[in-house]
């Protein structure tokens, strides 16, 4: 799954070890995640949208992340 959550990381200058310690995970399960390998469990990525205070569905679903972005510019 392509997800967006290096990119929000990194804009925010959060380490990769940083996160990890928040989520009580491995430095490298958050790479894993963000390369696509494996995806967080859905109570993982409900912490992450709460630290980020992002939609997990901006973060995590690209498919829904075009639909998200259209209905926030008031498209269809």
């Amino acid at each position: 799954m392509k997800n967006n959550l290096s990119k929000i990381r990194t804009e925010r200058g959060i380490s990769q070890e940083q996160l990890a310690k928040k989520l009580n995970v491995s430095q490298k399960t958050i790479s894993s995640w963000e390369i696509g390998r494996t995806n967080p469990k859905p109570h993982q990525m409900q912490h992450i949208e709460d630290f980020f205070k992002i939609p997990k569905e901006k973060i995590f679903f690209a498919a829904f992340n075009y639909k998200y972005e259209l209905n926030t510019n008031g498209t269809k």
